[in-house]
């Protein structure tokens, strides 16, 4: 997934306030070792809730080494206690398709 990805996705659920997207995936760090990597979008907004998040808005919030390897679009505001799921997992090029968040 590319940065240009991720502003697409950002886009389109500006315009669904009602989904929000978890993208998972793992970073690859120097040694070849990998960590999880876990994204939240919503509303407009991405927040990686694994790695630090930069405080500029204009920065990619996917770490160096970021490999995103799947989506899903679950009912938003997110209830962690309750989520409902409703696609996914999917690859991300699903959800580039704003008939998808439907």
């Amino acid at each position: 997934m590319t940065s240009g990805e991720l502003v697409i996705l950002e886009s389109i659920s500006r315009e669904r306030p009602d989904r929000v997207v978890r993208l998972t995936g793992y970073v690859q760090l120097s040694g070849g070792a990998t960590e999880a990597l876990e994204l939240l979008l919503f509303r407009g907004f991405s927040s990686c809730i694994t790695h630090p998040t930069a405080f500029d808005p204009d920065q990619s919030v996917l770490p160096d080494g970021a490999c995103i390897e799947q989506a899903t679009l679950l009912v938003g505001p997110l209830n962690p206690d309750a989520e409902q799921l409703l696609l996914g997992p999917v690859p991300v090029h699903q959800l580039l398709d704003p008939e998808a968040w439907s």
